[in-house]
């Protein structure tokens, strides 16, 4: 929005080069990465058992056949946009032994059978919008952040029951909405637990399961992280190494702090020309190559860290003509002629342009030309809040559900 010292034909005409520019890249890129148009726009997504289950900004999640591109399930029941996704496995009826968990902002968490679509269980569970979902699978542990600044844990060993979640214990620590959490289980009754809030604050939990008739997680803060200069979009946890993706424009790495508490400093910092809105280190897959991919604006990057220390940008793609929200690995399995089942690691992408692309990870590991001047060279004035919304919300969330749900 145009601020009181700026004219408000200079705001128009910015954005009129940004929407020529947008559409202008969208012809050029209508056919790159096997796109698959979505209804609306993916505000999270995971690839679970081969498929892309969707949270959009409709109000719904989805399950997609990556190969085909065709929407196998479609799950109603949220109010508002749906943000965050996660699953509960090893559970009785579902055929593929899933129970999926949204989060919206409408401030529930809901459970759905994946074999028949239907509504498990709504828990009211914020006071605010639902941003993340994080899951101890062993631990049959829930985690949720969200904008009310609470880390709140859900019991998940009766998810089945078609009861509402049952509280096990809250973190009021954050004093900024909360983007991210990840974090790992250490023995059956403790873990660590890493949270980001989107001030860029990351903080370090030693979590134990009290005993007792009604168990609860204990908290206790381990380390307090202040590497970034602002909020933390993405944060990815694995083999002794913390990845974070800032609207500070930069991709950083941090040792694990719960190992090493006084590593306070990031590994490296790597620039970018834009914010950085997600990231895949492929060190901390079951691949564990030495790659960093990145989204910053339309674009995804990727870089050798083999040497941490001194990060090479291998590749640069013209991936989107909207801002990269998030970037997942797909295991692809086909079937040859000679009736063998091959493998074949792809990055999957998705983007506020509406759409997810499919790319083969051996192509985005080849250089390509440099990038043309284009869209991520232009400022672009933050839209007005479409009217009508049903939320009281803040400026800043104003701000950033204007931004999710930019139709541009």
């Amino acid at each position: 929005m145009a601020n009181p010292e700026t004219p408000e034909f200079l705001v128009a005409e910015a954005q009129l080069v940004l929407g020529e520019a947008r559409r202008q890249k969208s012809e050029r890129t209508k056919t790159v990465g096997e796109p698959i148009q979505l209804p609306g726009k993916a505000l999270a997504i995971e690839i679970h058992r081969g498929y892309a289950w969707v949270a959009e900004n409709t109000t719904v999640a989805r399950k997609i056949e990556l190969e085909t591109g065709n929407t196998l399930q479609i799950y109603r029941g949220h109010t508002g946009p749906v943000t965050s996704i996660a699953f509960c496995d090893k559970v009785p009826f579902s055929a593929d032994g899933s129970i999926l968990i949204t989060g919206s902002w409408d401030k529930t968490i809901k459970l759905w059978n994946t074999e028949t679509k239907a509504l498990i269980s709504s828990t009211d569970a914020h006071s605010d919008f639902v941003k993340c979902l994080f899951v101890f699978p062993s631990l049959q542990l829930l985690v949720s952040g969200s904008s009310d600044k609470i880390v709140r844990f859900w019991d998940l060993s009766d998810a089945a029951s078609e009861k509402p979640l049952t509280s096990m214990g809250s973190i009021s620590s954050h004093t900024r909405p909360l983007s991210c959490i990840d974090g790992v289980a250490i023995s059956d009754t403790s873990a660590v637990l890493y949270t980001a809030d989107s001030m860029g604050a990351v903080k370090v939990w030693d979590l134990v399961k009290e005993s007792g008739v009604a168990p609860r997680w204990k908290s206790a803060l381990k380390a307090e992280l202040s590497h970034h200069r602002t909020g933390i979009n993405e944060m990815r946890f694995g083999r002794g190494q913390l990845w974070t993706a800032s609207s500070d424009d930069t991709a950083q790495v941090i040792a694990d702090p719960a190992s090493d508490p006084v590593a306070t400093k990031p590994s490296v910092s790597i620039p970018h020309p834009a914010a950085v809105r997600c990231i895949l280190p492929l060190s901390v897959t079951d691949l564990a190559e030495p790659y960093l991919i990145t989204g910053a604006g339309d674009v995804i990057r990727i870089y050798d860290v083999s040497s941490v220390q001194e990060p090479e940008l291998v590749n640069e793609v013209d991936a989107h003509w909207h801002d990269v929200t998030a970037l997942h690995l797909w295991v692809r399995q086909t079937v040859g002629a000679d009736g063998k089942t091959r493998v074949e690691p792809w990055v999957i992408s998705t983007s506020l342009d509406g759409t997810i692309r499919k790319w083969r990870l051996a192509e985005l590991l080849t250089h390509s030309p440099p990038l043309p001047v284009d869209v991520a060279k232009v400022t672009q004035a933050a839209p007005a809040p479409q009217a009508g919304s049903t939320f009281e919300i803040t400026e800043e969330e104003e701000q950033e559900l204007a931004e999710l749900l930019d139709s541009e």
